[in-house]
């Protein structure tokens, strides 16, 4: 099987033009960054950078998709590696650290961090900086995912309005109950949107999902008229 035999199913929905040159960063490798790490590399990324403290604890194993091996190690490396089993080809980068405003950020920017300050934090520092941004929340099996592009400034305008001071958010973190199934749902939700955004077609600005209630509502702002 030749380089690009492996993307001849996804050719039309992954456009490989625009993913050549594209560098995408994921900001936290937890329950749902790992999982769009993972499908990143699948799809055909050429460039992911990874930014994440932590390290792999054992609950890490059945909710963030982790192995027994990668226990104590860091979340960067132990993604890092399987991605390079994906497709050895793909410029890794990663950063043992929390997100800090003089990194340099890719075209895209995925935000998988689990408190609503980091995000606000985060999201103060790129949004001039990145073409699109998406960001993940979950709790249990309720999903939240946010998008937001520099073509649209009504997206921008709509993410920030969905932060707010972390003393107004729930005690604990959006990852207190979570699953592997939840994640992956989360991450294809937001892997979704990037191929959208590659593709020239209108992003969801908000997509709502709560599984156990079979309950399922998107955003899809309109730009505004110039008056």
């Amino acid at each position: 099987m030749t380089a690009t035999d492996r993307f001849t199913r996804q050719r039309d929905l992954a456009p490989r033009n625009k993913l050549d040159d594209l560098k995408v960063t994921v900001i936290g490798v937890g329950a749902i960054g790992r999982q769009v790490a993972i499908q990143l590399a699948s799809i055909g990324v050429r460039q992911i950078q990874l930014i994440d403290f932590d390290t792999v604890e054992a609950t890490n194993i059945t909710t963030q998709g982790y192995f027994q091996d990668d226990l104590g190690r860091t979340k960067i490396k132990a993604t890092a590696e399987q991605i390079q089993r994906i497709d050895p080809d793909i410029l890794t980068s990663t950063i043992q650290d929390r997100y800090r405003p003089h990194y340099h950020v890719g075209n895209a920017v995925f935000c998988c961090v689990d408190s609503i300050g980091s995000r606000a934090a985060i999201w103060k520092s790129v949004k001039h900086r990145c073409q699109f941004w998406c960001d993940g929340r979950m709790l249990g099996e309720t999903i939240r995912v946010l998008t937001a592009t520099s073509a649209f400034p009504e997206s921008q305008a709509h993410y920030s309005s969905t932060l707010f001071p972390q003393s107004e958010a729930q005690t604990g973190t959006c990852t207190t109950q979570s699953t592997i199934y939840t994640a992956n749902l989360a991450a294809g939700l937001m892997l979704h949107q990037f191929t959208r955004w590659l593709r020239g077609l209108q992003i969801e600005s908000e997509q709502l999902i709560n599984l156990l209630a079979a309950e399922m509502t998107s955003t899809s702002l309109k730009p505004m008229k110039n008056t």
